[in-house]
Protein backbone atom coordinates (compact mmCIF):
# COMPACT_ATOMS: atom_id res chain seq x y z
CA UNK A 1 0.00 0.00 0.00
CA UNK A 2 1.19 3.52 -0.50
CA UNK A 3 2.73 5.54 1.85
CA UNK A 4 1.80 9.00 2.25
CA UNK A 5 4.75 10.93 3.65
CA UNK A 6 8.39 11.44 2.36
CA UNK A 7 10.76 8.66 2.99
CA UNK A 8 13.77 9.03 5.24
CA UNK A 9 16.48 6.28 4.02
CA UNK A 10 20.02 6.13 5.52
CA UNK A 11 22.42 8.22 3.37
CA UNK A 12 25.61 6.87 5.20
CA UNK A 13 27.25 7.84 8.42
CA UNK A 14 24.40 9.22 10.35
CA UNK A 15 22.89 12.00 8.80
CA UNK A 16 19.29 10.38 7.39
CA UNK A 17 18.96 11.34 3.36
CA UNK A 18 15.18 13.02 2.81
CA UNK A 19 13.77 11.41 0.04
CA UNK A 20 10.50 12.38 -2.29
CA UNK A 21 8.29 10.13 -3.74
CA UNK A 22 5.67 11.23 -7.03
CA UNK A 23 3.54 8.32 -8.90
CA UNK A 24 3.58 8.72 -12.47
CA UNK A 25 1.38 6.85 -15.01
CA UNK A 26 2.53 6.89 -18.60
CA UNK A 27 1.14 3.99 -20.73
CA UNK A 28 2.99 0.46 -20.13
CA UNK A 29 4.83 0.73 -16.76
CA UNK A 30 7.68 -1.61 -18.52
CA UNK A 31 9.10 1.12 -20.27
CA UNK A 32 8.12 4.26 -17.80
CA UNK A 33 9.92 2.72 -14.95
CA UNK A 34 13.09 1.74 -17.14
CA UNK A 35 12.99 5.74 -18.63
CA UNK A 36 12.85 7.14 -14.80
CA UNK A 37 15.46 5.20 -13.62
CA UNK A 38 17.99 6.55 -16.24
CA UNK A 39 17.27 10.32 -14.75
CA UNK A 40 20.09 11.95 -12.54
CA UNK A 41 18.77 12.03 -8.73
CA UNK A 42 15.75 9.24 -8.89
CA UNK A 43 17.16 6.53 -6.31
CA UNK A 44 14.24 4.12 -6.91
CA UNK A 45 11.62 2.85 -9.03
CA UNK A 46 8.40 -0.15 -8.32
CA UNK A 47 6.23 -0.80 -10.90
CA UNK A 48 2.04 -1.44 -9.70
CA UNK A 49 -1.39 -0.18 -9.67
CA UNK A 50 -3.03 3.01 -8.93
CA UNK A 51 -6.11 4.80 -7.99
CA UNK A 52 -8.24 1.69 -8.58
CA UNK A 53 -11.52 0.09 -7.22
CA UNK A 54 -10.23 -3.19 -5.92
CA UNK A 55 -7.74 -4.65 -3.22
CA UNK A 56 -4.70 -6.56 -4.65
CA UNK A 57 -5.27 -6.55 -8.19
CA UNK A 58 -3.52 -9.00 -10.33
CA UNK A 59 -2.09 -8.05 -13.51
CA UNK A 60 -4.50 -9.89 -14.96
CA UNK A 61 -7.50 -8.17 -13.23
CA UNK A 62 -6.23 -4.74 -13.99
CA UNK A 63 -6.42 -6.01 -18.12
CA UNK A 64 -9.93 -6.31 -18.22
CA UNK A 65 -10.38 -3.02 -17.44
CA UNK A 66 -13.13 -3.64 -14.60
CA UNK A 67 -10.73 -2.55 -11.70
CA UNK A 68 -9.89 1.54 -13.08
CA UNK A 69 -6.24 0.98 -11.75
CA UNK A 70 -3.76 2.77 -13.81
CA UNK A 71 -0.40 0.66 -14.70
CA UNK A 72 2.01 3.78 -12.47
CA UNK A 73 5.59 4.01 -11.49
CA UNK A 74 6.42 5.14 -7.94
CA UNK A 75 9.21 7.15 -8.69
CA UNK A 76 11.69 7.83 -5.43
CA UNK A 77 13.70 10.75 -5.95
CA UNK A 78 16.19 12.95 -3.94
CA UNK A 79 15.29 16.50 -3.94
CA UNK A 80 18.19 17.90 -3.80
CA UNK A 81 19.62 16.89 -7.30
CA UNK A 82 16.23 16.08 -9.08
CA UNK A 83 13.23 18.92 -8.78
CA UNK A 84 9.52 17.58 -9.32
CA UNK A 85 9.57 20.49 -12.37
CA UNK A 86 12.01 18.33 -14.01
CA UNK A 87 10.63 14.83 -13.06
CA UNK A 88 7.55 16.12 -14.66
CA UNK A 89 9.22 17.67 -17.58
CA UNK A 90 10.55 14.77 -18.38
CA UNK A 91 7.43 12.85 -17.79
CA UNK A 92 5.28 14.56 -20.89
CA UNK A 93 8.63 14.30 -23.31
CA UNK A 94 7.54 10.21 -22.65
CA UNK A 95 3.93 10.60 -23.34
CA UNK A 96 0.94 11.52 -25.75
CA UNK A 97 -0.48 13.83 -23.15
CA UNK A 98 -3.62 14.10 -25.33
CA UNK A 99 -4.02 10.36 -25.64
CA UNK A 100 -6.96 8.97 -23.61
CA UNK A 101 -6.29 5.36 -22.11
CA UNK A 102 -3.72 4.34 -24.95
CA UNK A 103 -0.31 5.00 -24.90
CA UNK A 104 1.55 3.63 -28.39
CA UNK A 105 0.07 -0.14 -29.25
CA UNK A 106 -1.11 -0.11 -25.61
CA UNK A 107 -4.64 0.44 -25.12
CA UNK A 108 -7.12 0.35 -22.54
CA UNK A 109 -7.89 2.31 -19.20
CA UNK A 110 -5.24 0.62 -17.22
CA UNK A 111 -3.17 2.67 -20.00
CA UNK A 112 -3.99 6.16 -19.21
CA UNK A 113 -1.94 8.58 -18.23
CA UNK A 114 -1.84 10.23 -14.79
CA UNK A 115 0.33 12.28 -12.21
CA UNK A 116 -0.62 10.83 -8.63
CA UNK A 117 1.06 13.09 -6.05
CA UNK A 118 1.41 12.02 -1.99
CA UNK A 119 2.48 15.42 -0.70
CA UNK A 120 -0.11 18.72 -1.18
CA UNK A 121 2.73 21.09 -1.54
CA UNK A 122 3.73 19.30 -4.72
CA UNK A 123 0.29 20.73 -6.16
CA UNK A 124 1.87 23.71 -7.80
CA UNK A 125 4.25 22.59 -9.27
CA UNK A 126 2.18 19.85 -11.09
CA UNK A 127 -0.06 22.65 -11.75
CA UNK A 128 2.49 24.71 -13.23
CA UNK A 129 4.42 22.48 -15.43
CA UNK A 130 0.95 20.79 -16.76
CA UNK A 131 -0.80 23.86 -17.67
CA UNK A 132 2.74 24.74 -19.17
CA UNK A 133 2.23 21.71 -21.26
CA UNK A 134 -1.52 22.45 -22.33
CA UNK A 135 -0.22 25.85 -24.11
CA UNK A 136 1.26 23.63 -26.51
CA UNK A 137 -2.02 21.94 -27.75
CA UNK A 138 -5.39 23.00 -28.87
CA UNK A 139 -6.87 19.78 -27.04
CA UNK A 140 -7.02 19.56 -23.86
CA UNK A 141 -5.25 17.08 -22.12
CA UNK A 142 -6.06 13.59 -20.71
CA UNK A 143 -3.36 13.36 -17.83
CA UNK A 144 -5.24 12.92 -14.69
CA UNK A 145 -3.75 15.10 -11.58
CA UNK A 146 -4.89 13.47 -8.46
CA UNK A 147 -4.16 12.73 -5.37
CA UNK A 148 -2.77 9.16 -4.72
CA UNK A 149 -5.52 6.95 -3.47
CA UNK A 150 -3.88 3.85 -3.39
CA UNK A 151 -1.28 1.64 -4.78
CA UNK A 152 -0.63 -2.07 -5.41
CA UNK A 153 2.77 -3.29 -5.91
CA UNK A 154 2.78 -5.06 -9.63
CA UNK A 155 3.89 -8.66 -9.45
CA UNK A 156 8.08 -9.28 -9.27
CA UNK A 157 8.31 -10.45 -12.96
CA UNK A 158 6.71 -7.09 -13.87
CA UNK A 159 9.23 -5.04 -11.54
CA UNK A 160 12.59 -4.02 -13.99
CA UNK A 161 11.24 -5.84 -16.81
CA UNK A 162 13.29 -4.29 -19.06
CA UNK A 163 16.42 -4.75 -17.47
CA UNK A 164 16.08 -8.72 -16.99
CA UNK A 165 14.75 -8.70 -20.83
CA UNK A 166 16.54 -6.10 -22.64
CA UNK A 167 14.89 -6.73 -25.77
CA UNK A 168 11.46 -7.18 -24.14
CA UNK A 169 8.64 -5.04 -25.11
CA UNK A 170 8.36 -1.54 -24.82
CA UNK A 171 6.35 1.31 -26.64
CA UNK A 172 9.29 4.20 -26.03
CA UNK A 173 11.72 4.64 -28.18
CA UNK A 174 15.64 3.55 -27.34
CA UNK A 175 16.34 6.92 -28.00
CA UNK A 176 14.09 8.32 -25.39
CA UNK A 177 16.23 6.39 -22.91
CA UNK A 178 19.89 7.80 -24.06
CA UNK A 179 17.90 11.08 -23.38
CA UNK A 180 16.77 10.53 -20.02
CA UNK A 181 20.94 9.50 -19.47
CA UNK A 182 21.97 12.45 -20.58
CA UNK A 183 19.49 14.61 -19.20
CA UNK A 184 20.66 17.29 -16.72
CA UNK A 185 18.03 17.35 -13.66
CA UNK A 186 17.41 20.59 -11.98
CA UNK A 187 17.27 20.39 -8.23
Amino acid sequence: MKENNPQSLSGGGDTPATTKEIYLAGGCFWGTEHYFKMIEGVTATEVGYANGITENPTYQEVCTDKTQFAETVKVVYDPTKVGLRFLLQMYFKAIDPTSVNQQGHDVGSQYRTGIYYVDEDDLPVIEAVWQAEQEKYEQPLAVEKRPLENFYTAEEYHQDYLDKNPDGYCHLPLSLFEFAKKAKPEP
